[in-house]
Order: C-alpha cells, then structure tokens, then sequence
C-alpha cells in the first residue's frame, strides 16, 4: 500500500512528547572506550527521530549539552528524489494527490468530477488507491477495480519532478496562474494542467483565440490559418490550437512568424510530441509560446482524448474560429461546444463546392458569423471600440458630386452633344444653373465643350485610378 511519502505528499514526522527528551546530561567523565560511546559529533537536525535520539544518547557519555525538556519543532527537509518546496507547499497536499489523479481518471469524466466536488481530491486518491477505504458514494465495482488498477501505477511525485526537470509545471484551480473561465465547464472541468513554457497561462487566456480546422486542409485553407494567426498575433491576441496537422498547424505557424503568442493543447503528455512529425513545432511553441496538457507527462492520446482537449480550447478562449472543417469534424465539436459555453462561434467560407468547406457552412447557416480576417475576429471578440475598418469599393470621382451636378451629368446624351436648352430641360434644372454646373463639371474633367453644345469626357478617372466603368 502507498505511503503518504510515495504520494508526494508534504508532512512532518510525529514529535516526541513534551517532556521525554533525555534530561541534560551528567558532568562528562574521561573516555576509556574506542566503541561509538567514545566519538564526539554535531547535531545535525535530521529528519529522523531515532537516528537524532540514538546520536544524543552518544553524546551524553562525552560532552554536556545543555537541552530543553521539550524538543522545539524542526521543519522536515524535502527527500532527495522530491524538488525543494515551492511557493505551493501549503496546498501540496491537494497538489500531489490532483497530480495523481490526472493519471487515474480520464479527462472530461463528469461522474470523477462530481467525486472530486463533492470529496476533494485527497480523500478521492485515498478511496481509489486504498482498498480499505470506501469507494465513492455510487461507483459501480466494474470502474472502481479499473481505476485502482490505475491508481497502483500512479507516482505524483515522479510526474512532478519530471515536469519540473522540463521547466514546467503542473496548476490547478485556485491557483493565481489558473484560468477561471475553465470552471464553466463544470464537472468537466480539468483536474488539473500540466505546462510547458515561461508565459503566464492565465494572462495569455485573457485575449486568446481557438483556430481549429481540418488536418487534411487545402492550400487555401492553409493561407487563411496562418493569414488570421499572424494577423491575430500582431494585433497581441493569443492563438490556441491543437498542434494537429493541417489548419492547426498552419494557425500556429503564423502566430510564430510575428512573434506573437500561441497555445498549444495537447491530446497526450507535455513531454510526448503528437503527431510525430510536428515535433519541431512544438518544440517551437514550448520555447516561444506554452504546450498545455491535462495527461501527466509520458502519457499517449486516444481518440476519445481528442476529443475532451477540444472542450479545453473551447473554454479557454473567448471564440473559436472554424477554417475548412467537413461535415464530420471534430472541428465542429470544438464549434459547438464554444457555443454551448456562450463564446463566440465564428466561421471562414470557403467555395461551396468544397468538401472540406461544407462543415463550415452548415456552421454558418446556425448561429456561427462570417469572418474573413484578423480585424472582424478582433471586432466580436475584442473589447468595446475595437471595430474592424469600414469595407466599401473604390470611391469614384461621380460620388463625390452634389446631387444636382450628378443629375446635370446624367442628362448628358452617352454618344454626341447637347446644348444647354437640351440639358436643362432633361434633368430639370433651370438653365442659368444647369450652364454653372456644366462649367464645374468641366473644371473636374467630366465635360467638355463643343462650340455651343456639351458633351462627356472622353476618360474619366476615379480619385482610386480606377477607369469609368471598370474596376
């Protein structure tokens, strides 16, 4: 049976009581002996009572010691194989046995999760590791034997030490670097996280965006990831994904090339690169950006595990962004379960003859919005004034016109001339002012003068370059 020490757990050992010290000892005489009663030795504050008891026994016979009737408390100093405490040694207790949860229960399991509400995760470990306590209140004996079996490979204070030799680390709710929108997954919520990289998760989740889409994208598809992740990047929001193949690759990457934040969520430990062949990748992001996991360090993803990291990403960020995603996606999944949890659902189009677009546009065609880059992202998601620039064509020089020259203008016959009379009758204006406007009009380049009849410009240019009736 494990022992709390196994646990990882922080406890002090049990104290003698007041008053059972050796009482000072007697005025020394002269050593006769070569045995271990003759040698001389400092007290060195070890963690072991008998061991300190037997070496003050030693002493007696050599050197007085002047010593309290009652032994002050002497903090335990941490094993070999454990790091030094933390700044979390008040809660490792809690932190240890949450490590060893991590191992023991799957991610996304609601049932754990109400166990874990409703005991605390000590007193959970305790009833899944030890057979002589009760198991939780309802579990059926089919998962209780199979999350003991479980329970047996658990070592929390291996898993931890391992992240820590990584420069990561290992959070849990209530910790200042925790993200609090993670708690509205409820009983869902991860036990715990496990993470790589120097960043602050929590800071970097305040203005963070999901880009999820398919593995087997286009080339269109892989422009737009990384167009949107750059350009998200740049405007300092933080781009989490999945490190998979395809659109997540490619978001990741953008965010990379302008040095901008980026997430990674893991289906499988922070230490185990999936898929393989994005190795570098995440490398890449765990020294520029933060690889995050709900498995504890060594552990591998499955299917059912993909599928659980997709509610992470939904609740981490404050909108998830679809690029090309097929009908059945777990894109889609990552979509739905942002709207579930009132994020924002947002959706890139592409050709509707598109296989890999047809998930999309379901999407859209429910309560996802229409986006096409970074500033219309940033306008849902963003704060109060942060709007994307106005979209609008080319202004032509005939829209900058008062409505009565635009209307003198018009009166003009397309081929051939037409005097003043002519002008003045078909757009109905009086004829002193009709002659003022076609004056101005040909100060603008829009009319010329024939004798005593108008006619049009051969070229007109727009204010853009554009030509007249081109774009």
């Amino acid at each position: 049976m494990n022992t709390i020490d196994e646990w990882g757990f922080v406890t002090g050992e049990e104290e003698p009581k007041p008053g059972t010290d050796p009482q000072p000892a007697p005025k020394p005489q002269p050593a006769t002996g070569t045995g271990p009663g003759t040698g001389t030795g400092t007290d060195t504050g070890g963690p072991c009572p008998t061991r300190r008891a037997r070496a003050d026994t030693d002493r007696a016979t050599t050197t007085p010691i002047e010593r309290p009737t009652a032994r002050p408390t002497t903090p335990r100093k941490p094993r070999a194989h454990r790091p030094a405490p933390t700044a979390h040694e008040p809660y490792e207790p809690q932190r240890a046995a949450r490590a060893a949860l991590t191992r023991i229960l799957e991610p996304g399991d609601e049932t754990a999760g109400r166990w874990l509400r409703e005991m605390g995760p000590v007193a959970l470990w305790h009833a899944l590791s030890q057979t002589d306590v009760p198991p939780p209140l309802g579990a059926g004996l089919t998962k209780i034997a199979g999350l003991r079996l479980r329970a047996a490979r658990a070592r929390p204070a291996a898993d931890l030490a391992a992240v820590a030799a990584l420069g990561g680390r290992f959070i849990c709710p209530g910790d200042d670097e925790w993200p609090g929108q993670l708690d509205d997954l409820g009983d869902a919520r991860p036990i715990g996280l496990w993470v790589r990289g120097t960043a602050n998760l929590r800071i970097w989740a305040l203005r963070s965006v999901a880009v999820v889409g398919a593995r087997a994208c286009t080339e269109y598809g892989a422009h737009l990831a990384a167009t949107l992740g750059a350009g998200l990047a740049d405007r300092g929001w933080t781009i989490v994904s999945g490190a998979a193949y395809g659109i997540d690759g490619a978001a990741h990457r953008g965010a990379l090339a302008a040095d901008g934040p980026t997430v990674a969520v893991l289906a499988s430990g922070v230490d185990h690169p999936y898929p393989r062949g994005h190795t570098e990748l995440i490398d890449r992001i765990a020294e520029q950006g933060l690889l995050v996991a709900e498995l504890p360090p060594g552990d591998h993803p499955t299917r059912s595990r993909f599928i659980q990291r997709n509610r992470v990403i939904a609740a981490l960020t404050r909108g998830t962004v679809v690029v090309e995603a097929e009908l059945r996606s777990g894109s889609l999944v990552t979509a739905r379960r942002a709207l579930a949890l009132g994020r924002f659902t947002m959706g890139m189009p592409g050709p509707v003859t598109s296989g890999l677009s047809a998930g999309v546009h379901q999407l859209l065609r429910g309560e996802a919005t229409v986006v096409t880059d970074a500033d219309e992202v940033i306008e849902l998601v963003g704060s109060i004034g942060d709007l994307a620039p106005e979209r609008r064509g080319p202004t032509l020089a005939h829209d900058l016109l008062d409505p009565v020259a635009r209307r003198v203008l018009e009166a003009l016959p397309a081929r051939g001339g037409a005097d003043t009379e002519h002008v003045a009758r078909e757009s109905g204006t009086p004829r002193d002012l009709t002659r003022g406007k076609l004056f101005e009009l040909q100060s603008l380049g829009f009319v010329q003068r024939c004798g005593e009849c108008w006619e049009l410009a051969r070229r007109v240019n727009s204010t853009e370059g554009s030509r007249r009736g081109g774009t």
